[in-house]
């Protein structure tokens, strides 16, 4: 119950903002809103005890993250330790250089080409191969923790591969799925976009 309380409170304070900013990017999709929140306040029930205590010393601090201790470091798996197992038999270098803050950049399963430097994801449950696995991933984020070192990832929701799930039944025919991307006959006004859009990756994405 006191888990709902906070739940419900917080989603008090921040409801207007999160369903404007919702139907501002999915015109008519309040019943998908709706499911969201649901969805939240479901995460919210069966978060850990352990986040939840951290959640309310971040709530109560609100600059935590901007104090002069709060060191990040940004890393490629594979080139820092070809794995995620890698990167956690070597928490003891990064603990060393005071990291509070690991970044770890694109992680998740995305196309060997046309993957947008990684941040076209082809499945946002499953970590590339080459990496390892979701498991490791929580592996590395528990032995992270307990040294106090919080883990950042990217998660982009603007955009897929192709190879998606999403972008699958899309391409297929599936109304619902069509809603979730911009479709265009040609590449005329993709094209006029790029003329003004500044390119992260301009020869891959």
């Amino acid at each position: 119950m006191e888990r709902e309380t906070v739940f419900s409170r917080r989603l008090k304070r921040h409801y207007d903002e999160l369903k404007w900013l919702y139907c501002e990017l999915y015109e008519g999709g309040i019943g998908m809103f709706e499911e969201l929140v649901a969805a939240m306040e479901k995460r919210s029930r069966e978060r850990d005890q352990k986040f939840k205590r951290l959640d309310k010393r971040r709530e109560d601090d609100p600059d935590w993250y901007k104090r002069n201790d709060m060191v990040g470091m940004m890393m490629y798996t594979d080139a820092f330790a070809g794995t995620l197992r890698g990167v956690k038999e070597k928490l003891d270098y990064v603990e060393e250089c005071g990291v509070r803050c690991l970044h770890l950049m694109p992680l998740l399963d995305s196309p060997a080409v046309n993957n947008d430097g990684g941040y076209a994801v082809s499945d946002f449950t499953r970590v590339k191969d080459s990496l390892g696995t979701m498991a490791d991933l929580k592996d590395l984020a528990e032995e992270c923790h307990r040294r106090k070192i919080s883990v950042c990832l990217d998660f982009v929701m603007n955009h897929t591969s192709e190879e998606h799930e999403w972008a699958r039944r899309a391409r297929a025919g599936e109304r619902e799925y069509q809603d979730r991307y911009f479709f265009f006959d040609n590449f005329d006004i993709p094209a006029q976009y790029e003329r003004t859009c500044p390119q992260v990756f301009p020869t891959t994405a």
